[in-house]
């Protein structure tokens, strides 16, 4: 978030983003949204650019912010990394590309992930101050933020259907709670031991962007 104190009085949806470091991730579509956002020198707030970049907006004069072919892009960089692979398949006339999984062991361990977050009670243990400064620190907030998406996205039942009616009235009820506390900021009581001192701007972003998912059509 762009460091200003006002910034309390609005909603955290309607806070301003700033590039603070041009430093690429190696993902081709988070990169994409890195140069974008560092290349206008108009502030505009994470609501504004996810309605950009997803392309839900109607000004025509900011339509080249719109991350372009996401569906096949994600799909050939899983590709790339071994977890898909590409098939041709016939549909009538046309010859369509496919991208079934190849490395089942991927997805199940994504699967397990998520299932397990989702119909434990804990939320995951408080770090260290030695792991303070390492990625270990940011694994819970990464399982929350995906299974947060899947919900807003209506996929997260896919995950799921491997589990019986109660676990998974379990799971989708959790989803909310972590939704609930992960939407804003301080987070909620049972996520809040799990912030880091010195970056409260960039939970903030985060926070915002589950805020976003809370109003999304699809989960309410």
């Amino acid at each position: 978030m762009v460091k200003d104190p006002n910034r309390r009085k609005y909603p955290l949806a309607d806070r301003y983003i700033e590039v603070v470091s041009e430093k690429l991730t190696g993902e081709v579509l988070l990169d994409e949204a890195l140069k974008m956002v560092a290349s206008t020198q108009e502030r505009m707030s994470v609501a504004q650019w996810i309605d950009l970049m997803s392309g839900e907006t109607w000004n025509v004069m900011r339509i080249g912010f719109q991350l372009k072919q996401v569906r096949e892009r994600l799909a050939k960089g899983l590709v790339d990394k071994g977890v898909l692979r590409t098939e041709k398949r016939n549909f009538l006339i046309f010859d369509m590309a496919t991208h079934p999984v190849s490395d089942s062991a991927v997805k199940e361990e994504v699967i397990k992930r998520a299932c397990t977050t989702l119909i434990t009670r804990a939320t995951g243990s408080s770090p260290s101050l030695a792991e303070q400064n390492s990625p270990v620190v940011f694994q819970q907030l990464r399982t929350v933020a995906m299974v947060c998406a899947a919900y807003a996205a209506n996929v997260l039942e896919n995950a799921l259907m491997y589990l019986n009616h109660e676990m998974r009235e379990r799971a989708y009820s959790k989803v909310d709670e972590l939704l609930n506390d992960y939407s804003v900021y301080p987070f909620g009581s049972t996520a809040s031991k799990h912030e880091l001192d010195g970056k409260e701007l960039q939970m903030e972003v985060v926070a915002a962007v589950l805020n976003v998912y809370t109003k999304m059509d699809s989960i309410l």
